[in-house]
């Protein structure tokens, strides 16, 4: 168990590094409503609205909003019964199971709307997080590459493809399409993140550094961001300021158990690291996906 723990530490700033997939943003209200019982007060307040397709979206939205994922899957699904040639429910329910962790029921999800539309941007982007976080990234490629052949200039895509590079050791390519992303979009910060990772994934630490530390130690920078310095540092074997970092943000036992699994890392060859890394981020999965 105490094996475990360590691991389960240290594996979950590891996944606040990896970045794999920006899902839907999450509220701070817990919602809960019976998808089939929209007529009635809820929150002291008499919904009595019509159950139509509208309705439907309306409320899964808002169920995915607040965090209620069990409940948009039954109101999306609700939906794509009473409209059964369209795609947004479908997608909403895809993403809502990729935030349970039922990523094979997602990917049924995106490819019921890609039967529909197989240039849809959202299901095709969907399909491709599904796979990056289930145990097959190598399949992401492919919805990736249609979605890149309708959308080339679009930043938040070539990031996805550079995550997807990275998951399969692509480590230059995934580079390329990061730098592509930040000619776009300047400064973008989780593309700046996401390219100090790649870069000290391939062994260029000095790089990584210097494009993150200037976004981690801002006033406005994030847990993530100040942890993925950590991990760098760490990975450098630069004990002292990987120490630092993670003490903005954790306990000094968590600090000194990541301390210990980032020296672990670096005792790997640079592909049994990699797997390593892409192994915690297929395993370990927030409970509230932002």
């Amino acid at each position: 168990m105490h094996t475990r723990m360590k691991r389960f530490d240290a594996a979950a700033s590891l996944l606040l590094a990896l970045g794999v997939v920006t899902l839907a943003g999450c509220g701070d209200l817990p919602w809960q409503l019976d998808a089939f019982k929209l007529n009635g007060p809820l929150n002291g307040h008499d919904l009595n609205v019509p159950v139509n397709y509208a309705t439907m979206m309306r409320v899964g939205a808002a169920a995915e909003a607040g965090g209620d994922f069990a409940t948009a899957i039954t109101v999306y699904r609700k939906a794509s019964a009473i409209d059964t040639n369209a795609i947004p429910p479908l997608v909403g329910a895809g993403n809502a199971l990729i935030a349970t962790g039922e990523f094979n029921e997602a990917i049924l999800s995106y490819n019921s709307a890609l039967a529909r539309d197989p240039h849809d941007r959202e299901a095709l982007r969907g399909l491709a997080r599904a796979y990056l976080m289930s145990d097959q990234p190598a399949r992401a490629g492919e919805p990736l590459a249609v979605a890149y052949e309708d959308n080339p200039d679009d930043g938040k895509l070539l990031q996805l493809i550079g995550v997807a590079d990275d998951f399969v050791g692509r480590h230059d390519e995934a580079q390329t399409r990061y730098r592509r992303g930040l000619e776009l979009a300047p400064g973008d910060p989780a593309l700046s993140l996401d390219l100090a990772l790649s870069l000290a994934l391939s062994g260029n630490y000095p790089e990584a550094t210097a494009i993150l530390r200037p976004i981690a130690t801002a006033a406005t920078s994030t847990q993530r961001e100040r942890q993925t310095l950590a991990l760098i540092y760490g990975l450098q074997g630069n004990r002292r300021d990987a120490e630092h970092m993670a003490r903005i943000d954790m306990d000094p036992a968590s600090v000194q158990r990541n301390l210990a699994y980032y020296e672990s890392l670096r005792q790997l060859s640079p592909e049994a690291r990699h797997r390593a890394i892409q192994s915690i981020g297929a395993q370990v999965k927030p409970d509230r996906p932002s």
